[in-house]
């Protein structure tokens, strides 16, 4: 398993993990409809961890489970925390002034969505796209 860790500080920091997410897709040789996948769902999540968390770090790793190569991202910030979840991840639901997309879009792009997440203790989000 190939694994790095990016910070999550600032915008251009979306765009890195843009990028390295990208290549990571590439490398599982995951069809170019699943690269954009979790290419957006990170970016999404990212956006949100950085926006809403008040940054953090996004774990990228190239993972294999029974032969089949995967992308897995946790993403991690150290915001307020999410209070209610399941809210959170109804379509159009924001705490922002966003459309309320970004989770139950992000959900949607991948095959396993993980999400943790207690008031004051930040949030961590976890992603895998399969080969």
């Amino acid at each position: 398993m190939k694994t790095q860790t990016l910070p999550l500080k600032q915008e251009t920091d979306i765009v890195i993990i843009r990028q390295q997410v990208r290549k990571l897709a590439e490398q599982a040789r995951l069809g170019l409809v699943s690269q954009t996948k979790i290419v957006t769902a990170a970016s999404e999540i990212a956006r949100n961890a950085l926006i809403y968390g008040n940054g953090g770090e996004c774990l990228l790793e190239l993972a294999s489970r029974e032969g089949r190569a995967a992308v897995r991202l946790i993403i991690r910030d150290q915001g307020p925390g999410i209070a209610d979840i399941e809210r959170a991840l109804v379509d159009g639901y924001t705490s922002g002034s966003g459309l309320g997309l970004g989770l139950s879009g992000s959900r949607r792009l991948v095959d396993e969505f993980a999400i943790d997440s207690q008031p004051g203790a930040g949030t961590t989000v976890e992603l895998w796209k399969w080969r």
